[in-house]
């Protein structure tokens, strides 16, 4: 996690972001209300409503409405950040990614059926997971809707796909796709990459099961 972070540290820099303080200890979640929403370039600061007061929040970009009730996953929490974007300085702001929420951004996938890639290497969501280990490090073809969308950490963008395959009980129902490519949360594309197995970040950070390298398409 401590590279995932530093890769993070320098997108910050690199946007142009101005940081005061070294963050504070990090990994946290935080869920809350919308109060107010300012969109950036490719950002989104959200006021949020806590059940520890109210804080800001910045995340990708995302049509974030007021009034929703959103989370905000593998956060930072930095302190007299100046964002010249806004012009302003807060005294306590989290970094992270936006989780769960409701009426916040594109709607997960769901029960909804999602119809399946075309081709020999088309696979649904479950089917990799379910069937990792046979196909460990061979190319796979997978349509899902956007449901989660994390952009230039590690030099990737980050997105989670779900097709309405398998079951969240068992967690077969979202698969992590690393790529180039631009996501919008809400589209459907299919990914096209190899998939990877265990890959272990450290400090927590590791997955099963992953697609990597892809390209999306529409």
């Amino acid at each position: 996690m401590r590279l995932l972070l530093v890769a993070f540290a320098m997108l910050l820099l690199n946007a142009g972001w101005a940081a005061g303080t070294p963050p504070a200890p990090q990994g946290r979640v935080f869920k809350g209300q919308v109060l107010e929403v300012k969109d950036v370039d490719a950002y989104s600061y959200l006021r949020l409503r806590t059940q520890d007061g109210e804080i800001w929040a910045a995340v990708t970009k995302a049509p974030v409405r007021k009034g929703a009730e959103v989370t905000i996953e593998n956060a930072m929490v930095m302190n007299n950040f100046r964002s010249p974007s806004l012009n302003r300085t807060f005294d306590r702001i989290v970094f992270g990614s936006l989780g769960g929420a409701d009426s916040a951004a594109a709607p997960a996938a769901g029960d909804a059926k999602i119809a399946k890639a075309q081709g020999p290497e088309a696979r649904t969501v479950a089917e990799v997971i379910g069937r990792k280990a046979e196909l460990k490090d061979k190319a796979v073809a997978v349509r899902g809707k956007v449901v989660k969308f994390t952009a230039n950490v590690m030099g990737k963008n980050w997105v989670h796909l779900r097709d309405g395959s398998g079951s969240a009980q068992d967690r077969s129902n979202d698969i992590l796709v690393t790529t180039k490519d631009p996501a919008q949360l809400g589209n459907v594309v299919v990914a096209r990459g190899v998939v990877r197995t265990d890959i272990d970040l450290g400090s927590g950070y590791s997955y099963p099961v992953l697609i990597d390298d892809a390209r999306l398409q529409k």
